[in-house]
């Protein structure tokens, strides 16, 4: 088994780091995600529209966020540690591959910041291989995601 590191490109939000920070440090504040999806999703390109439904049972508290993906199952993980204003840790409590996440922003401007998501996860040769991809473009679609949410500053 190795570390195996998989890290998403750098996205710039056009928001304070603190409204950012406050914003995604209480996962109960993702449920405006979900719930902004409900709204537009008859707005939104179909082949997206469907890659988002495949998240289901998405659940959260102040500290937890649990999500049931397809051949996955479920995959819950909790906050481990707030480092105001500029990083949040999370680990897997429930999940087919144990992995740790952190959420990094640094400011940009007095109204912006960039952010940078990163998953590492010890894995064997086999499993790497098989997960890869979908773990590199699945980190990449939350930050996208992370970076379109209209924060309040």
């Amino acid at each position: 088994m190795s570390t195996s590191t998989f890290e998403s490109n750098i996205k710039q939000i056009p928001h304070k780091q603190e409204s950012v920070y406050r914003t995604l440090s209480d996962l109960n504040n993702l449920q405006m995600l979900k719930d902004r999806f409900e709204q537009v999703k008859d707005q939104i390109p179909e082949d997206k529209r469907k890659e988002m439904e495949k998240l289901k049972d998405l659940k959260f508290d102040s500290d937890s966020i649990s999500i049931t993906a397809p051949m996955v199952g479920e995959i819950k993980m909790r906050i481990i540690d707030r480092e105001e204003p500029k990083t949040i840790k999370l680990e897997t409590e429930n999940s087919p591959v144990p992995f740790n996440f952190w959420i990094q922003l640094l400011p940009t401007g007095e109204f912006s910041c960039k952010m940078k998501l990163t998953i590492k996860a010890e894995l064997n040769m086999f499993i790497k291989g098989m997960v890869k991809k979908p773990l590199q473009e699945g980190i990449e679609k939350i930050a996208d995601a992370l970076a379109m949410i209209p924060y309040q500053d």
